[in-house]
Formats: structure tokens, C-alpha cells, sequence
């Protein structure tokens, strides 16, 4: 049962950070995916889905995480993992997600 809310929880999150961000740049049609090396903006994707992707993917690998944890059992001695492995998975995800972001706005900042 903490699996899952540890997923719902980091689910829940993401898509406030996705909100927030959609106001945030509402006057943008579309917005960076990628940069390269040398900071300029490789392929860019429409606004709704460079915000939802991330919580998308999360949500599929965080459900189908919480669900083997629930349904399998771990190997003996590691018990104790199963949580915190929940826990850094979906700290990884908002992460990504906060450097999607941040990388975003600072791309914008310098376009105009």
C-alpha cells in the first residue's frame, strides 16, 4: 500500500509541476526537448505534449513499479529495499522534470 502512494504521490507532482509550467508558458506554442551540447534547442515538440510527457512516463513506469512490488515478492535480505528504490525512482522523476523545466524557461528568457 506505500508503494502506491509513494507513486501516487510523485504522480500527483509531476502533473502540478506540468500545470504550473502550462500557465507559465502559455504563449509559447511550442517548447525545447532537446538541446545540444552547445545549448541551442535541437527538436522542440506542442506545448501540451513537452508537459506531459514526463508525468506520462513516470506514471507508466512508477504504476508498473508499485505493482511488481506489490505482487512479487523480493528476494530474501532485500526486503528492505523495495521502499526506498520506489522513493528514488520518483525522486529522479521530479528532477528530470524540475530540469525540464528550469531548462525551458531559461531557453525563453534568453530567446527574447
Amino acid at each position: 500500500m506505500v508503494e502506491a502512494a509513494v507513486a501516487g504521490i510523485a504522480i500527483a507532482m509531476l502533473a502540478s509541476m506540468s500545470l504550473l509550467a502550462n500557465a507559465r508558458f502559455r504563449d509559447e506554442r511550442r517548447l525545447p526537448m532537446q538541446w545540444s551540447l552547445t545549448g541551442s534547442v535541437n527538436w522542440t515538440a506542442p506545448r501540451p505534449l513537452a508537459l506531459a510527457f514526463t508525468p506520462v512516463l513516470a506514471a507508466v513506469c512508477l504504476s508498473a513499479t508499485a505493482a511488481v512490488a506489490v505482487l512479487v515478492q523480493p528476494r530474501p535480505g532485500q526486503e528492505g529495499l523495495v521502499i526506498p528504490a520506489l522513493v528514488a525512482a520518483a525522486v529522479t522523476f521530479v528532477g528530470a522534470h524540475a530540469l525540464h523545466l528550469w531548462l525551458i524557461a531559461r531557453t525563453l528568457r534568453s530567446k527574447s
